[in-house]
């Protein structure tokens, strides 16, 4: 697939920033007589008492030559010690020694300090942008972790926009509905602000290694018994890890905490994974109907199930 100039340059923007924000880190390193490598090797070590040499620079992708000298200058240094493996008399074993786990706490401090002072520049606000944008990163071009933490919590200032805008933005791209969607969405989360404060409703924001990647609402249905479910969304690169069963089940436990009798929701049929979730947390399909609707002929659905 070709990639457009101008995505190119601004990979290539990125990396220049990035660098020289790396370079005020590193500054640091050299300042305190280790250099990057250096410092990489020592917390690798820090990080479990003994490491497998051949491990250890497959963990940091060191050259073997290299390696070696640079593991024979912290040794020489104090600062950790070599051994033959226990179980494999071929194989070399390395740990810190008592000088290079105080060296590396040092190290450690120092480099929390500067990167502190490089945060505390941000309000909080862009703090937690920038930390979302450098998991974005980390996940595209880093690998994935099979067990990345989720976590669901209350809706705060800001949320509301991106429930908005990603509803837009998600069901435009894979299901080709138009403005009027959003639009739908927003009125119904100008409803839910309108109401802040009323116990019988709730919201929430499902975030994986705290980037958010999906939402739900709680509200009152058209009966004073009834509950529903809105705005069910889990992002794409969430998909897979239980965030829209682990919304929709906090969903319904609070319904049923709050006195509800039963829980209804509106869907669509071409929605096949949401409608999944659904089924499995107790809903049946109460009744459907066809309609044009956002661009699209549409079939929808009313969903119901008992507290």
């Amino acid at each position: 697939m070709s990639t457009e100039p101008e995505r190119i340059a601004g990979v290539r923007a990125f990396n220049r920033l990035y660098t020289r924000v790396i370079g005020v880190l590193d500054e640091g390193l050299v300042g305190s007589d280790y250099s990057l490598s250096e410092a990489r090797v020592l917390y690798e070590l820090a990080q479990q008492d003994v490491h497998d040499v051949p491990e250890l620079r497959k963990r940091l992708d060191l050259d073997a030559g290299y390696a070696s000298r640079l593991l024979a200058k912290l040794e020489g240094q104090g600062l950790l010690a070599r051994e033959r493996s226990e179980s494999d008399a071929r194989r070399q074993t390395v740990r810190l020694t008592e000088l290079g786990r105080k060296t590396q706490a040092t190290l450690e401090q120092s480099t929390d300090a500067q990167i502190g002072e490089l945060l505390g520049d941000l309000t909080d606000s862009d703090q937690r942008r920038l930390l979302a944008a450098m998991g974005t990163i980390t996940r595209l071009l880093g690998g994935h972790r099979s067990d990345p933490t989720l976590v669901l919590r209350p809706l705060r200032a800001g949320d509301y926009g991106w429930v908005v805008q990603r509803h837009g933005e998600l069901y435009a791209r894979e299901y080709g509905f138009d403005a009027g969607f959003e639009g739908l969405v927003a009125g119904i989360v100008a409803e839910y602000v309108a109401a802040e404060g009323s116990a019988r409703q709730a919201g929430w924001i499902a975030e994986l290694d705290g980037e958010p990647v999906g939402s739900v609402f709680c509200v009152q249905g058209g009966a004073a018994d009834t509950a529903k479910l809105r705005l069910l969304l889990v992002e794409p690169s969430a998909r897979g890890h239980g965030v829209g069963k682990r919304l929709v089940a906090e969903c319904v436990e609070f319904a049923r905490r709050s006195g509800y009798r039963s829980m209804e929701l509106w869907t669509q049929s071409i929605l096949t994974a949401a409608r999944a979730i659904y089924r499995q947390a107790g809903f049946q399909l109460e009744r459907s109907e066809e309609h044009h609707s956002w661009g699209k002929g549409l079939v929808s659905e009313v969903w119901r199930r008992p507290l």
